[in-house]
């Protein structure tokens, strides 16, 4: 008998492990009057922490791999380049700042290979960012064609210099 309380109180508690817990309820919460609408916000003024978008310029590399052939790309935020059989197109470019760790360097990047035979038709193969110092973290997987971040030129305030790249120290 002794046995017998002690089993079922056990037994209670083991049906109850196997019971889902219930799915928790949606809390309402208020969207921003700026939000609703789809637009966003307006920018708050040039707050002069770097150099503008379109004044940067990026170094891109690419290389082909069936003969061996590499090149430096120097290209400005919205511009493409088209070598051979490959687009490159380079949305942004950024650093970090002289003063945070890690110094990075990255730029968000569009490659298009047109297919073989097909004049009119190109591939997106690649889109996405790219950073200098850490490239397996985001890598252009083709078999002909390697793209990889080498710069990107701005200057912050109070950098010595003017347009030197801190990253390039690194």
């Amino acid at each position: 008998m002794g046995r017998l309380a002690l089993a079922l109180p056990l037994a209670a508690a083991l049906a109850a492990c196997t019971q889902e817990a219930p799915a928790p309820e949606p809390v309402e919460t208020e969207i921003p009057e700026s939000l609703r609408t789809g637009t966003p916000p307006a920018p708050v003024g040039d707050s002069g922490a770097g150099t503008q978008m379109e004044e940067r310029v990026a170094t891109l590399g690419l290389l082909n791999k069936r003969n061996n052939l590499s090149q430096d790309l120097e290209m400005q935020p919205g511009e493409s380049r088209r070598v051979g059989d490959v687009i490159v197109r380079l949305a942004a470019c950024e650093r970090t700042a002289p003063w945070e760790m890690p110094h990075e360097t990255g730029a968000f990047v569009q490659v298009f290979v047109r297919q073989a035979g097909d004049e009119g038709v190109w591939d997106k193969t690649f889109s996405g960012w790219l950073f200098k110092n850490s490239p397996s973290l985001n890598v252009v997987e083709h078999p002909i064609y390697d793209v990889w971040v080498k710069d990107c030129a701005m200057t912050f305030p109070g950098e010595e210099g003017g347009s030197a790249s801190a990253s390039s120290e690194s």
